[in-house]
């Protein structure tokens, strides 16, 4: 697939089962490669219901779905090998150790010996986690916890890396330095698609956006040609509010 579309969605609905509306309508957009993607909007509005999706770990109703050329419904297996995924909540195991943690989850890869001990420590040291990789991650704080997370999705250099609240909870600290990580990782070539609360965060990492509500596709493309394309999108918060409204969603 070329650049402009890595990823290509296409009339995708989802409803899941004892609800009367979809929480996926007709979903239709593409994902350029070798950019940040943000996919943005109000709790419930379809976010990780699509990322879960595109992982394969939801089936569709209906649509299509394209991943470097490769179907979703015919070849899953060759997406899994080029994909990772962070999801909101910390999916590690508390009682091992940072590095008993990885090294399970690399082993499940396919990774072994000498290269995964290498790719473990490289990322632990990027991420600042190497002086307390032989704690276990019960003692570890939020942020920590965090960071490890994001080590876990990404060991084994995918091509592809899914972001679901990377930085939900967690200090200004280990968000700095989730963030300055992921547009290292962006410009060695991983594309990323993210989800976040945080637009101001989101504005300062995302290079393509879409924003989703209802299960609808509100708009999408290129963050700083939205900004410009009217006068009064001055920001990536005006854009938010102006299509999905300040109704509350705490439900």
């Amino acid at each position: 697939m070329t650049k402009e579309s890595l990823i290509k969605i296409e009339k995708l609905f989802k409803t899941y089962k004892g609800d009367d509306e979809p929480a996926l309508k007709n979903i239709s957009f593409t994902i350029p490669g070798n950019e940040i993607f943000g996919l943005l909007g109000p709790n419930g509005a379809g976010k990780t219901t699509t990322l879960n999706i595109l992982c394969g770990y939801y089936k569709k109703d209906s649509g299509t779905v394209q991943i470097n050329g490769y179907s979703l419904d015919k070849n899953l297996k060759e997406i899994k090998k080029i994909i990772g995924v962070v999801p909101q909540d910390i999916a590690l195991y508390e009682t091992l150790t940072a590095r008993e943690n990885l090294r399970f989850i690399g082993n499940m890869c396919g990774m072994r010996g000498k290269k995964l001990n290498n790719r473990i420590n490289e990322c632990l040291e990027l991420l600042s986690l190497d002086k307390s990789s032989y704690r276990l991650v019960k003692t570890y704080s939020g942020g920590m916890k965090r960071r490890l997370n994001l080590i876990a999705g990404l060991l084994h250099e995918p091509k592809i890396l899914f972001l679901d609240e990377p930085t939900v909870g967690i200090d200004v600290q280990s968000r700095t330095v989730i963030l300055e990580y992921l547009k290292e990782l962006n410009k060695k070539g991983t594309t990323i698609i993210y989800t976040s609360h945080y637009l101001e965060e989101a504005e300062q990492l995302c290079s393509s956006i879409a924003i989703i509500d209802y299960g609808t596709i509100l708009i999408e493309g290129n963050l700083q040609s939205l900004i410009k394309s009217k006068s009064e999108y001055s920001d990536l918060e005006t854009i938010f509010l102006q299509l999905t409204g300040r109704k509350l969603r705490d439900n």
